[in-house]
């Protein structure tokens, strides 16, 4: 928190963040990206019955894939309607997973609590990035592993914010994509853990839709984007649309123009505590 924000401050810009994340339906939208959270847990190799915390977890996208595998797993998300999603997908499936609504920058679970905790595209999001980093090594055991993805500000989803911010005033944070910096990590991370390993990975959007259709999914069912179409009125609504299916459409790499395959990069950010 800066000098100048006070605790109202923060509750506000809070509550705007959660409208965010409660809108859209993320659950459709993660189910899209489900290779990529699968690819994410492969490489970190967590072994059957370690505790793994998946924190700002959606309906589930990382949680799920885990607790199939056997590991102990619990997840958490300031939304409520996705962590009302993330159950009724673990109850359909017969999964014990324990869904929590709760913040990135206060987890409600005592310290070293897990061997594993996690957040894919997720706690980026939060207000105030040093207290995640807190949370996130607080909860985690000693030896235990912190493993992030997060958006780089160079990458595909970094240009789709920027894009979106010439529509809509910035809500008064740190860039979420300061995450997928490496000196930024370091900085926020590096004092609070003994190891720290960054790869930079490159996740392929596939989507069976042309990039007009993409943009509606996006309008749809990703949180941020709902958001900002709802808070425009026309023309600039019209404009954002257009400006977002131009992005999509110049980094298509697909010859067919009924599919849409985008190259998104993200920073992998494994630490041991």
């Amino acid at each position: 928190m800066t000098p100048t924000q006070t605790i109202d401050s923060i509750d506000t810009l809070k509550s705007r963040l959660k409208t965010i994340w409660t809108s859209g339906n993320y659950d459709r939208f993660a189910r899209m990206m489900e290779t990529s959270a699968v690819e994410f847990l492969d490489r970190l190799d967590v072994s059957a019955g370690a505790r793994l915390l998946d924190v700002a977890c959606g309906a589930g996208q990382l949680a799920l894939i885990a607790a199939r595998r056997g590991i102990d797993t619990t997840g958490v998300d300031i939304a409520p309607n996705w962590i009302a999603a993330a159950r009724a997908r673990a109850a359909a499936e017969g999964l014990s997973i324990r869904f929590d609504e709760g913040d990135a920058e206060a987890l409600p679970y005592p310290d070293a609590s897990f061997d594993v905790v996690a957040t894919i595209y997720g706690a980026m999001f939060a207000p105030q990035p040093d207290l995640v980093a807190a949370e996130l090594a607080r909860v985690c055991r000693p030896g235990g592993m912190i493993a992030m993805a997060n958006w780089t500000p160079e990458g595909f989803i970094g240009r789709m914010f920027r894009t979106i911010a010439q529509f809509i005033a910035p809500p008064g944070m740190p860039s979420p994509v300061l995450w997928g910096r490496e000196d930024v990590v370091l900085e926020r991370l590096a004092p609070r853990v003994d190891r720290l390993r960054l790869t930079r990975v490159v996740y392929r959007f596939h989507f069976p839709f042309g990039p007009s259709d993409v943009v509606d999914f996006f309008r749809q069912n990703y949180g941020p984007t709902a958001r900002a179409f709802e808070t425009l009125e026309e023309p600039q609504r019209s404009a954002l649309n257009d400006a977002l299916v131009e992005l999509w459409t110049s980094h298509n790499v697909s010859p067919d123009p009924n599919r849409t395959v985008v190259d998104a990069e993200y920073l992998e950010v494994v630490a041991r505590r």
